[in-house]
């Protein structure tokens, strides 16, 4: 997303020349001190809290509420000798893992194809290719499951062919397959934002000497963009941790756990919520994702150093695919596309308007609109759908604020209170939205002045901004970088508080940023459906938590109208970003 500040017409003094000059009138320091202290206070409480809960939790014998709860280790103990736990453990690993093996590559060749040839059709490619990343991991799942699983459409077409189907998306390498098709974007949003700064000479040079485009992208373009292809890499190992939907979908049925889902299964092992054994694997986890968490942030500090070969004057030239390149180029992205956005998307919008679907079923003949009747006739999924609306629209908005609030707080900062706020800010990442949210359900219970809250739809929005920290957070920073330094410094020589500064200058000139980052924002809240599982309550429902308990009814004609809901919604949201110029693929 990109706001362009106005030059100014002359550039201000030195700041030691003002001040020698306007001694009286230089603003001091101090209320910008203190307002960084006190946003970092509320927000390391906000972020520490449920952290410390799980910590407190996990060493106590039964529910933090329950008056039989004592100190120990019998949690520990449970977990670190179920044979399940371990099961879990390494299949998360080469779930993840795997996921990075399909993702990273594929990513990395979208990236190089769109960023650096002269592909037909760049434009609308580069908003296709982003698709999936706005689209909740449990409804693509699901889209899935009604295309190309046992008895989907696709499926059913193929062994009318064959004789058989040649896949099984109910197995590991089904899941890693979908879960890296999917994560294509997280990879190809940053790799590409890399290449595109990259100059062409050494591309070109290549080419002369007779290298073809694919020598090229792997022996020149590969080796400058590798520090972000490794941040990719260790993005998608963390996501992969945090995944939920794809193995609750795909993997459940056929009993394949991984550490999201082995904690889902602890809420009920012994008939009660079984909330400390749950509370030692989100430890766990935590300790797994946050040297991941670490190394990113090191790595997004140190890629700029490998960015060089040209400075500001580096040409930039996209290199020549010709007719049969451009063929292989287009045929290697649309098929991806197809398997990752139309066969899944599909598959939603067929089921969606049949009742029934499988084997010598003519579809045709099962056309109907009972299924979106059917919502209209029940209490909690009519709410479900308005709440998703209501938390997306106006939380987003609300989110936006808090997050503008929190980026001017390292605004122009590069001390350690700003080293701080990033870990503070990091610190979500290293946790799933299942987990943050079982952690909030917690807080909501443990503290009383927050107690009444917790059957409110606030409770879910203070989860959600959690959750969406670290991104939005990145969206408005990188919005208010684009205000001049001088503009600021203009304000400050006159007298103007950095406050005021802020209110007069920044945020004025940050407006139009500003939209484009809520429709952004309403997506992530609107494809949220793990941090509202055990949240949700009579009066919260949202689309995304509703899918997940009706997974276990089977009630699959209203998860696909639900879900082709969620589709159009998430699709209005996307359209709406474009159209407010938010800036996706930098």
């Amino acid at each position: 997303m990109t706001t362009h500040a106005p030059a100014p017409a002359t550039l201000p003094m030195t700041r030691a020349a003002a001040e020698k000059k306007y001694p009286a009138k230089m603003p001091r320091h101090g209320n910008a001190s203190v307002y960084r202290i006190v946003v970092i206070g509320l927000l390391a409480i906000a972020v520490l809290a449920p952290v410390g809960l799980i910590l407190y939790q996990s060493f106590l014998s039964a529910a933090f509420f329950s008056p039989r709860a004592t100190f120990g280790l019998d949690a520990y103990r449970y977990v670190f000798t179920d044979k399940n736990f371990y099961e879990a453990l390494a299949t998360t690993t080469i779930f993840s893992f795997g996921m990075v093996a399909i993702a990273v590559p594929l990513g990395a060749l979208v990236a190089f194809l769109i960023t650096r040839t002269d592909i037909k059709g760049k434009r609308l490619l580069e908003i296709l290719v982003l698709v999936p990343m706005f689209i909740s991991s449990i409804v693509l799942a699901f889209g899935y499951t009604v295309s190309v699983g046992p008895t989907g459409f696709v499926s059913l077409f193929i062994r009318s062919l064959i004789g058989f189907v040649p896949w099984n998306i109910y197995s590991l390498p089904g899941m890693i397959l979908i879960a890296g098709l999917s994560h294509v974007p997280h990879v190809y949003l940053y790799v590409s934002a890399s290449m595109r700064n990259l100059p062409s000479d050494l591309e070109e040079a290549a080419r002369t000497t007779g290298a073809s485009i694919w020598q090229v992208s792997r022996d020149v373009t590969l080796p400058m963009v590798l520090p972000s292809l490794i941040f990719a890499a260790s993005l998608n190992i963390l996501l992969g941790f945090e995944t939920f939907g794809i193995p609750l979908v795909l993997g459940d049925p056929n009993g394949i756990m991984v550490l999201t889902t082995y904690i889902y299964k602890l809420t009920t092992l012994f008939g009660t919520p079984t909330y400390q054994l749950m509370a030692v694997v989100a430890v766990v986890l935590i300790l797994i994702t946050l040297p991941l968490v670490w190394a990113q942030r090191k790595l997004l500090r140190n890629a700029r150093k490998y960015v060089a070969m040209g400075g500001k004057g580096a040409r930039v030239a996209t290199l020549k695919l010709g007719g049969s390149g451009q063929l292989i180029a287009l045929f290697i992205i649309g098929l991806w596309l197809f398997v990752s956005v139309l066969l899944p998307i599909g598959g939603i919008a067929v089921r969606a308007f049949v009742d029934a679907w499988g084997e010598g079923v003519n579809l045709f003949d099962q056309l109907t609109l009972a299924n979106f009747d059917h919502l209209l006739e029940v209490p909690s999924l009519v709410r479900g759908i308005v709440n998703t609306v209501i938390l997306s629209v106006v939380g987003g908005a609300v989110a936006v604020g808090i997050y503008l609030m929190v980026g001017l707080a390292g605004h122009r900062n590069w001390g350690a209170s700003n080293t701080l706020l990033d870990y503070i800010v990091l610190l979500p990442r290293a946790l799933p939205g299942l987990v943050i949210g079982l952690a909030f359900f917690w807080v909501f219970l443990f503290v009383p002045f927050l107690t009444p809250l917790r059957p409110t739809l606030v409770s879910i929005f203070v989860a959600y901004v959690v959750v969406g920290l670290s991104y939005g957070l990145r969206l408005l920073q990188g919005t208010l970088l684009q205000v001049a330094p001088e503009l600021e410094e203009s304000a400050r020589t006159t007298g103007a508080t950095i406050g005021r500064t802020w209110r007069d200058v920044v945020i004025p000139i940050v407006r139009p940023g500003l939209a484009g980052a809520w429709a952004l924002i309403m997506i992530i809240f609107l494809r949220e459906y793990a941090t509202g599982v055990y949240l949700m309550g009579a009066g919260t429902e949202v689309i995304g938590s509703l899918m997940v308990s009706l997974l276990q009814t089977g009630a699959m004609n209203t998860i696909a109208a639900l879900a082709l809901i969620s589709v159009v919604l998430t699709g209005a949201g996307l359209a709406l970003a474009l159209r407010l110029g938010a800036k996706i693929h930098d």
